[in-house]
């Protein structure tokens, strides 16, 4: 047999494999096709996943606080201030030095007690000098007098002329005037003695003593401090600044209720007296006074009191926690949860902040949903939801290749 016939059928006999191996190749590319797709699918449906949690994420989570409307009484803490019934700061009438001093601080006093004394050798000079002087005019209008009837008895027998006996009668009413005009200088130096001795104008207690012996006295010197201040504290004067929003709840016979630091937990009460009936502008509000009895003298002047004072509630006002305000520059807002969970800003007017409360009393209704510790990046229209809402957010996190 030649070669070339053997190759021939060589070839001839073999199978054949090129439709196995397209068919292999099909198969495989198919596959890997699918495999592609479910891949990419899979990172689709994982993409999709993560944007929705993280687009979840980026919306803010918020709480809700119901407000309160105002009805019928309601007592609001206010700062107070005691004084006492009457207090005299006693200045020096007339000038030297301390002698003594019988009073000092926290004396109970009646009117009249001495409180001190003052030593006045100059005004004891005068005192002695205008005496005389009085005396020297006693006795020169004695005589004037005393020529005057002698005059007009030489006048009756023709001795003398009309005109010197009428030039003797004018010096003896000259002599009688300068007698009176003695006496009451007399009379103001003896009021002027009288003042050496520094009395207590009423019953009370001495609050202040700013003076001590041989101390030089200056008399009627604004400037120089009291000597002494006696204040009756048997009864004390409370003031207190109302806000002008409750101006209209001070009555005739109001009562309130107040309490001071060096007595904790003891309550005094106190009578509405009277108030000034005009606001001040600088803090917007009225100045009231109350009167508090004091027979213990547990109240002290210059006390700083805590008042506690019955209110009518305006049925306008809305209270809510002072946690809900929003302050930029457009002023104090709020923020409401709207339509479609979209925050509305609000603008408000704060009627009265009692701390951890505040009294609306302009831009809020009692229906509003209001939102407690909005965020400072909170702004108009942003969506929002409520804390216990979970719709919208995946309870695992999306998984990543």
């Amino acid at each position: 047999m030649s070669p070339d016939l053997k190759t021939s059928d060589a070839i001839a006999v073999a199978p054949p494999r090129t439709p196995r191996l397209r068919r292999a190749i099909i198969i495989g590319l198919t596959l890997a096709v699918v495999a592609t797709a479910i891949g990419l699918s899979v990172r689709a449906y994982d993409y999709h996943r993560l944007v929705k949690w993280t687009d979840a994420q980026l919306i803010p989570t918020v709480q809700l606080v119901v407000p309160i409307a105002g009805t019928g009484q309601h007592a609001m803490t206010l700062p107070g201030r005691l004084d006492a019934w009457i207090s005299a700061p006693i200045h020096a009438r007339v000038g030297g030095y301390l002698k003594s001093w019988n009073s000092d601080i926290g004396t109970q006093v009646k009117a009249g007690d001495v409180l001190g004394t003052i030593d006045t050798p100059e005004l004891d000079q005068q005192y002695e000098q205008t005496k005389a002087g009085l005396v020297r005019a006693q006795a020169n209008a004695r005589l004037a007098e005393t020529t005057d009837k002698r005059w007009q008895n030489l006048l009756r027998s023709n001795s003398v002329s009309k005109q010197e006996a009428d030039e003797k009668s004018g010096e003896a009413e000259a002599a009688r005037a300068n007698v009176l005009a003695a006496q009451a200088d007399l009379d103001r130096l003896a009021a002027m003695e009288s003042f050496k001795r520094i009395t207590a104008p009423f019953n009370g207690t001495v609050t202040r003593r700013m003076t001590d012996v041989g101390d030089l006295i200056a008399a009627n010197n604004e400037s120089s401090p009291a000597l002494f201040t006696v204040s009756d504290t048997s009864k004390m004067r409370l003031y207190v600044q109302v806000p002008q929003g409750y101006a209209a709840s001070i009555k005739p016979g109001m009562q309130v209720s107040l309490n001071v630091l060096e007595h904790p937990g003891k309550t005094y009460q106190a009578t509405l007296i009277g108030n000034s009936g005009a606001v001040t502008q600088a803090s917007g509000t009225v100045l009231a006074q109350f009167e508090a009895d004091n027979p213990h003298g547990e109240l002290m002047p210059g006390d700083y009191a805590e008042v506690s004072m019955p209110m009518a509630s305006n049925s306008k006002l809305i209270t809510l926690p002072a946690t809900v305000l929003i302050f930029r520059a457009a002023g104090p807002q709020v923020a409401v949860l709207g339509a479609d969970n979209r925050v509305v800003l609000r603008k408000v007017h704060i009627g009265m902040d009692l701390g951890d409360t505040l009294e609306i009393d302009q831009g809020m209704e009692p229906g509003d949903r209001i939102i407690d510790h909005p965020s400072d990046s909170l702004m108009q229209g942003d969506q929002v939801r409520l804390a216990a809402a979970t719709e919208g957010v995946p309870h695992d996190q999306p998984h990543q290749d």
